[in-house]
């Protein structure tokens, strides 16, 4: 039942509202991107598992690193058109101290997943959670994906920094992303 309404949560779209308020520790940002304090953010939770390509991945081996969680499905037009952004700033960043992870949820097998990545030159791996069950990893009430596409970074420290419910294009990614990556 979990399963079934993140699932129904997980529509693809163009955007969507960010949850706030009571003690959740999070800052409503500009366009569509809520960010934490660095003294207040959640530890990410375990995001492992099989690859679109068949290996096996596993988050935590990145920690140090930026990570930049993109959570897509080759079915979604909005996920068409961020990939070409995502393939863009992970090439720029290659080497600089950020990683980046899709996560393919709701392909009902790989094989559409490999051709979305192949078609849109996406070099970085990918976890394959069909049915989202990586996505119900995520406290309720912090920067979780709640959305596809969703955009996660999480910090040096394995800890959720910042979230987009919405289709990036390269300028609203390196909003995310440069700040997190500047710290110390």
């Amino acid at each position: 039942m979990a399963a079934a309404a993140a699932l129904t949560l997980s529509a693809c779209g163009n955007g969507g509202t960010s949850g706030g308020g009571g003690n959740t520790g999070f800052v409503t940002g500009n366009n569509g991107i809520d960010t934490v304090a660095q003294g207040k953010r959640a530890t990410a939770p375990d995001l492992s598992g099989k690859t679109i390509d068949g290996k096996t991945l596993d988050v935590a081996g990145y920690k140090g690193k930026v990570v930049v969680i993109n959570v897509w499905g080759s079915w979604c037009g909005p996920c068409r058109e961020e990939a070409k952004y995502f393939s863009k700033v992970s090439q720029a960043y290659e080497g600089k101290g950020v990683q980046f992870v899709g996560i393919n949820t709701r392909d009902t097998s790989t094989t559409p997943a490999v051709a979305f990545e192949k078609e849109h030159g996406i070099s970085y791996p990918s976890l394959y959670d069909p049915t989202g069950k990586l996505m119900l990893r995520f406290e309720k009430g912090t920067l979780n994906p709640q959305l596809i596409p969703s955009t996660l970074i999480i910090d040096k420290n394995g800890k959720v920094a910042a979230r987009a419910l919405e289709a990036l294009d390269d300028t609203a990614l390196l909003k995310m992303l440069k700040p997190v990556l500047a710290e110390k």
